[in-house]
C-alpha cells in the first residue's frame, strides 16, 4: 500500500511538473502578439523595409507607398502620380527620407526618393516582353541587386553600387539558365538577399525550385512541380545557416515541403520535425535560434534554428522584416495590413 501510495505521489508531481513546463513554454510563445499598425488603405503590401525600431516604409498596389516615424502610430500615405495602377512589389528605404522601390511586370520600373516620398525620379525602365521582376535587397547604403523571371531562359539580375541611382545588367554568360516553367515569385521581396560572400543568394520556384549560391545551383527537396509551388523566401543567420520557406499559395493550409533548413551552407537540407502551419511567403531570422515565417493563414515562430514551428497568429501577410539597426519585427500584408509583433 506504501509503495502504491509513493508511486501516485511521485506520478502526480512529475505530472505537474510536467504540465508547468508546458504551460511556461506555451505562455513564452504565446505572449508575443501581432498588434495591428494600419488596416485602413485599399492597397496589397508585399514591400516592406524597418530602418530602425521607429522608422518603417512599405510598398504596394495601386501605386501606394506608406511610411512611420513613430513605430507604427501614426502613417504617411504616398499615391504616386502616373502610377495609380502600378504594384510597386519591393521596397528599400534608407532613412526617413531615402527609399527606393520596384514595380514588377512590364514596363518594369524603379523609382527613388530622396526627399521622403514628396518627389520619385524613374532610375530604370525596362519594356521587354515577359519582364517581370521579383524582388530586391541591399547590403548596405550603396550595393544591391534585383532578380527577375528568365529572360531568354537566364534569370534576370541587375546590380547597384550607388544606392538605387543607377543599374547595370548582369552580362548573360554569368546568369544562371533557369529549367522550363522556373521562375521566382514576387510574393514577399525576399527570394534574394546580397551577401558579402558570396555576393547573393536566391530561391526560385515553379516546376522546379532551386537555391542559387553565388555560382552553384542546388536543388531544393521543397513541394514543387507546379506553378504555384516552390520557395518563395530564404534567409541566412551566416554562412552555414540556411533557412528557406513556400509551398503552393493555392493550397494555404498544406504543410507538406513548406520548410527546409541547412546547417552546412546548403551541402545539405533538413526537414523540419514540426512545419510551419501552411504555405509560407516570407522567413526571416531575428536573432540566436529565433526564426519567423509568415503566409496567407498566419504566422508561425522558431526557436530552434527551423526545427520546430509554433503558430502564434492566424493573421495573414505576405511579408515580415526585422529592423536593420534595432529589434522590432514588422509585418504587411492584403487590404492595407500592417501589423507589429509585440515582445
Amino acid at each position: 500500500m506504501q509503495l502504491l501510495l509513493f508511486f501516485c505521489k511521485n506520478f502526480l508531481v512529475k505530472k505537474i511538473f510536467f504540465l508547468s513546463i508546458l504551460l511556461v513554454f506555451s505562455s513564452n510563445i504565446f505572449c508575443q502578439q501581432i498588434r495591428i499598425c494600419a488596416d485602413s488603405i485599399k492597397s496589397s503590401f508585399r514591400g516592406l523595409s524597418v530602418v530602425n525600431d521607429n522608422i518603417v516604409w512599405v510598398s504596394g498596389s495601386n501605386g501606394t507607398v506608406g511610411k512611420s516615424l513613430d513605430a507604427g502610430k501614426t502613417w504617411q500615405w504616398i499615391r504616386i502620380k502616373g502610377f495609380d495602377k502600378t504594384d510597386f512589389r519591393d521596397i528599400e528605404a534608407f532613412d526617413d527620407k531615402t527609399a527606393v522601390i520596384m514595380a514588377v511586370d512590364e514596363p518594369a520600373y524603379i523609382l527613388r526618393t530622396s526627399d521622403g516620398g514628396e518627389n520619385w525620379e524613374k532610375v530604370y525602365e525596362n519594356h521587354t516582353k515577359g519582364m517581370f521582376l521579383d524582388a530586391m535587397d541591399f547590403s548596405d547604403d550603396e550595393n544591391g541587386i534585383v532578380v527577375g523571371d528568365p529572360i531568354k531562359d537566364r534569370i534576370f539580375i541587375m546590380r547597384t553600387s550607388d544606392g538605387g541611382k543607377t543599374w547595370q545588367n548582369m552580362p548573360d554568360k554569368e546568369r544562371p539558365v533557369a529549367d522550363s516553367g522556373e521562375a521566382f515569385f514576387a510574393a514577399s521581396g525576399t527570394n534574394v538577399r546580397e551577401l558579402s560572400k558570396p555576393g547573393w543568394i536566391a530561391v526560385s520556384g515553379g516546376l522546379s525550385s532551386h537555391i542559387f549560391i553565388g555560382d552553384k545551383e542546388i536543388t531544393l527537396p521543397l513541394l514543387q512541380g507546379k506553378e504555384s509551388t516552390g520557395a518563395n523566401s530564404v534567409a541566412i543567420k551566416n554562412d552555414k545557416n540556411i533557412l528557406v520557406v513556400g509551398g503552393d499559395f493555392l493550397q494555404k493550409d498544406v504543410t507538406t515541403g513548406n520548410c527546409i533548413y541547412s546547417r552546412d551552407g546548403g551541402k545539405t537540407w533538413l526537414q523540419p520535425e514540426t512545419p510551419p502551419s501552411g504555405y509560407r511567403s516570407c522567413v526571416e531570422y531575428l536573432s540566436g535560434k529565433k526564426w519567423l515565417t509568415c503566409g496567407l493563414n498566419g504566422v508561425d515562430i522558431s526557436s530552434d534554428d527551423g526545427a520546430n514551428w509554433q503558430k502564434i497568429s492566424n493573421e495573414s501577410f505576405h511579408v515580415c522584416r526585422k529592423a536593420k539597426k534595432g529589434t522590432t519585427v514588422y509585418f504587411a500584408g492584403a487590404d492595407g495590413r500592417v501589423g507589429k509583433l509585440e515582445q
